[in-house]
């Protein structure tokens, strides 16, 4: 599995929908599964051309006055298919409200991604059943070095940990990750996929990239 973070850098601002077409053509090419979590101004197009689509960030919020926010009920109604939860980038700070986000989503038949920048985090948000969990110190996002080389005992340890806690959960490698290398490292780790962002955002042929990866699987 691979999970597109698409940010809000320039390019993924403008070519949003193009990246989202990308990871729909090499889904039909190889039959990987790949999701895309495209800025929020894109987020209703492209959940409607490719199913795979997730927001970037959701709130513990429902219907109501709650001016700015992004509810699981709204991504429901644009048809995504789920939400990353407390990003490094959009930490939630409470575990309480990650845990009433989850299963928010999960009142909707939503998918949560929820990123843990620890081991000792990622067993703790395996109590709240998400469906994914990735785990991505933070320190190494964006850097082009990942976190299966950098630090690979975050990644074992952390899948076993997830595991003990509930086997449902499926483990993701996140931070770092920019070549077919790191993913084969993550999966023999034991992670079940993995996420990134800049590296595919900003590849010279995304496409290209893109079918790399995948050829891993």
């Amino acid at each position: 599995m691979i999970v597109l973070n698409l940010k809000t850098y320039q390019a993924s601002i403008e070519k949003a929908l193009l990246l989202t077409d990308i990871a729909g053509e090499v889904v039909a090419e190889t039959g990987v599964r790949i999701v895309v979590c495209p800025p929020i101004i894109h987020l209703s197009s492209a959940a409607e051309r490719f199913s795979n689509t997730f927001a970037q960030h959701v709130d513990d919020v429902g219907y109501g006055a709650y001016t700015g926010s992004v509810s699981a009920e709204m991504l429901k109604l644009v048809n995504a298919k789920g939400s990353l939860v407390n990003h490094s980038e959009k930490r939630i700070g409470s575990e309480e409200k990650i845990k009433a986000i989850i299963n928010k989503l999960h009142e909707n038949n939503l998918e949560s991604l929820v990123c843990a920048a620890s081991t000792e985090e990622a067993s703790s948000f395996a109590h709240y059943a998400p469906t994914f969990i990735a785990v991505e110190p933070p320190e190494l996002i964006g850097s082009g070095i990942s976190v299966s080389k950098a630090n690979p005992d975050i990644v074992t340890n952390s899948v076993k940990a997830v595991k003990e806690v509930d086997h449902k959960v499926i483990v993701l490698c996140g931070a770092g990750v920019s070549n077919k290398e790191d993913i084969s490292k993550s999966l023999e780790l034991g992670s079940q996929g993995v996420l990134l962002a800049s590296a595919f955002v900003k590849a010279a042929d995304p496409k290209e990239f893109l079918s790399d990866l995948a050829s891993v699987f």
